[in-house]
Parts: C-alpha cells; structure tokens; sequence
C-alpha cells in the first residue's frame, strides 16, 4: 500500500494552478476545507513542504554532521560549508572533530593548530572566527551556544543564514536559512528573475515547517545542491516539478539572472625561498615570515617576497604557481637562494615576524596551499642537488 504525501504526487500536480484542491468526495457540493495559500507560491505551503520532507527522508545524504545535531557540531559544519563543496568539507569537518571535539577544546585551542587544521580549505577567516566565537560563547553564554537566532548573530562570524541553520537544525526553531542554492530553488519555483534578499527571506519564512524546521532547511539546501543545480537541473526527479513556474514557462536555467561580474585582476607575486646551510653536514633551514592576523591569508606562514629582501640574489626560478582568490588571480614566481651557513639576510621590518625552520618544520607550520606547493618545488630542487 503506498502512502500518499498531501499534494504530492511524484513530480506532478493534477488539475491547474487556479484549480480547487478538494478532499475525496468533495463533488457533493458540501463546503469543503481549502489550504490556506500564500500567494507568492504556487501552492499551499503545507503541500510543499510534505513533497520536500517526503523526497528528502528518502534521498538525503549521509552526512557525517547529520548524525549528531549537537549545536557545536552543527556550527563548525555550517561555518565550513559556505562557498565550500561537500565533498571537500567531509574529511576535514571529520579530522576536526578529531582534533577539536567539544567548544571548550576550540576556545583553547592556539591559533597556530587551529589555522593548521584548517588548511587547504580555504577562506581562513573562517577558521579564526570559529576559535573567537567559542571563547565568546565560553565568556558570554557559559560555554552552550544560544538558541535565540539574535544571540546567534553575537557571535564573531555569525550571519543571518548560519543563525538560522544552527536554529533550525539544533534546536528545532523555525527559522529560515537562506544560502545560495536556496536563493536559486526559490527563484525558479516562484519564476523571480531578481529575487532580493527580503523576498526571500519572507518567503523561506512561510514555508519553513514548523514540526521540522531543520530537516526543512537541510532539504531545501540539499535540492538546490543535488537536482536544482545551475545547469542543467534534474526537473524530472525534483519533488516540486509540477508546482515550479519556472520549469513551466522553460526559464529554470535563466532563474536567477546571473549578476554581473567584475573583471579579475591578474597580481603578480614574486617570492624566495632563501636556504640557508644546505649541504651534507647539517640540515637546511628555510626562511619564512608571518602574515598579519588580519586580512587575506591572515596569521598564515609564507615565503616572503623579493621586496622585503633587500639585495638578496636572483637565485634559480622555480615553477610559478597560480591560484585564484575571491577578488583576484594570483602568480606566484618563485625563487631558490642560497646562503652560506650563520648568514645573515636583511628582512625589511614591514614583513613581520621571521623565523628560519628546517623542511620538517615548515611542513608543519600552517601555510596556504600556494606555499605548500612553492615549498615541495624547493625541496625537489634541494633533494637533486
């Protein structure tokens, strides 16, 4: 026997959107009960939502931070999740959790290790924001993150969309999460060209459910991420095929308008990698420098640039080592220098703090991936000779 979800049907809806939905029987004349419907929709909130849930507790993911709904578990997953692939964020929310399993081992934890488990995923603001947010939560709210999406919001690194997801999905309030693949399945079920951020919010508002407000959200964002993808989405499979204006009027993939996008300037970077006692009798040591906590790439070791070194030699180019940010290109053209052992090399002070490290040390020491890979270039070049 198969049990049948309101207004759900497997993709289709019958009758027309100005059709009259009527319970079996209805045909009677007897006055019967309507759903109340609002009319940004095109159709009843309660219907849309029993389609969703039905769909997603058949083909949601299992995800390792859907397993636990304890509200720092949920928190680190969402922080790590904005503008970062699923798949990518897996093993690292896995070995963070290995590494910093409760809020109290974060808002103890140095900033160096932090930055360290953090590398290779990118965005680094996020990762200091989360060791500031749980000593805040530790100092301000005894260590438990608040329920209240506006206390939320206190919390370094907090937004409007991560409140809500930690809201809804820890402690079952009913609050809307809005992220962008949200914003692109709510643009084509209601065919908006240019939904703005208050249309949204009102109406993930209205059809948040109540009974499951965290399921609700993961559903919504899971659809736009797995079906209602940019290109070419699966309408067929979508559990809200039949009510989507968009696929009705053939707009699903010009919804929403893309924005207009700024060229991406092209920086140029060029840095050294200064070795110093390289030779069979002691081990080389590698000059590196730490960036300001603030700002790109803040707190992170790197090799520094040729500017802060003044009459440092040419040395031997390396391989140059491309990577895009989010407002810029970067070119790294990289340099080996060699110097004698007890050298010394003028570092100008607008560099910050240096330190010379052998190769096993700078594996440690948290670098963006730009410069893990500037560093196995030196070390390929130094093993051969």
């Amino acid at each position: 026997m198969v049990k049948r979800i309101r207004g759900y049907t497997g993709g289709s809806v019958a009758g027309s959107e100005g059709e009259d939905r009527r319970k079996d029987g209805a045909d009677s004349g007897a006055d019967v009960e309507r759903p109340a419907r609002d009319r940004r929709l095109p159709a009843p909130p309660a219907d849309l939502r029993d389609a969703l849930l039905a769909h997603y507790d058949r083909h949601a993911r299992p995800l390792p931070w859907r397993a636990d709904t304890d509200p720092y578990r949920v928190w680190v997953s969402e922080v790590m999740l904005q503008q970062t692939r699923v798949e990518t964020v897996v093993p690292y929310y896995q070995a963070w959790m290995r590494r910093f399993p409760t809020l109290e081992t974060l808002a103890d934890a140095p900033e160096e290790a932090v930055l360290k488990a953090w590398e290779g995923l990118g965005y680094y603001r996020r990762a200091r924001n989360l060791a500031r947010g749980a000593r805040v939560v530790r100092e301000r709210f005894g260590g438990r993150l608040p329920a209240d999406v506006g206390d939320l919001r206190s919390i370094p690194g907090v937004g409007e969309y991560t409140a809500g997801a930690v809201a809804s999905i820890a402690f079952g309030r009913p609050e809307p999460a809005v992220d962008g693949n949200v914003r692109r399945v709510l643009a084509r079920l209601c065919d908006r060209p240019e939904p703005t951020a208050g249309w949204l919010r009102d109406t993930a508002s209205t059809l948040v459910c109540p009974e499951r407000p965290g399921d609700f959200n993961q559903a919504l964002m899971e659809l736009g991420a797995t079906l209602c993808t940019p290109r070419r989405p699966a309408c067929g499979d979508c559990p809200w095929s039949g009510w989507c204006r968009a696929r009705a009027a053939g707009t699903q993939e010009a919804r929403p308008l893309p924005g207009r996008r700024a060229p991406v300037p092209l920086r140029r970077i060029d840095c050294v990698v200064v070795v110093r006692g390289a030779n069979h009798r002691s081990a080389p040591r590698l000059l590196v420098r730490r960036r300001s906590t603030e700002g790109l790439l803040g707190g992170l070791w790197e090799f520094p640039e040729r500017v802060a070194l003044p009459g440092i030699a040419r040395g031997v180019p390396l391989d140059p080592v491309r990577h895009t940010f989010t407002h810029f290109r970067a070119e790294y053209r990289p340099a080996l220098v060699r110097v004698e052992p007890g050298a010394e090399v003028a570092v100008d002070a607008a560099a910050g703090p240096t330190r010379w490290v052998t190769p096993a040390a700078a594996a440690r020491l948290a670098l963006p991936v730009t410069q893990r890979r500037i560093l196995q270039a030196a070390l390929a070049v130094l093993t051969e000779g």
